[in-house]
């Protein structure tokens, strides 16, 4: 049954990440991959939300929501993919700077999730 719940979270997942991204890539022109830098974000600030305050115990909600739609909505091979272009395309302080926004932003954004979710 678990199985079930991560796979639907998961497709709603992707789809509402998918959704967000070209949402925010038509508001943003530049190079920078900023829609996959907010998707990260928010992510981890949700996953900090909801470790912090409802799920003490692996149930349904947990496998649906937090291994499910948070897994596939947050992404780690659009952020190592886009880091490895920004290098190849010789814009390296660019990488550099998505690399680090995206690893302090990230565990930052867990952090104050958790911290509100108590």
């Amino acid at each position: 049954m678990n199985l079930l719940f991560i796979g639907i979270g998961g497709g709603l997942g992707a789809i509402s990440r998918y959704g967000l991204t070209i949402f925010i890539d038509k508001l943003s022109s530049n190079s920078f991959p900023l829609a996959t830098l907010i998707v990260n974000v928010l992510g981890c600030l949700l996953i900090g939300l909801i470790l912090g305050s409802s799920i003490q115990s692996k149930d349904s909600t947990y496998y649906f929501f937090v291994i499910g739609f948070l897994g596939s909505f947050t992404t780690m091979s659009a952020f190592s993919s886009q880091s490895i272009d920004l290098f190849s395309s010789n814009t390296p302080i660019i990488g550099t700077l998505y690399i680090m926004l995206t690893m302090s932003m990230t565990i930052l954004a867990t952090f104050i999730g958790l911290t509100l979710g108590k």
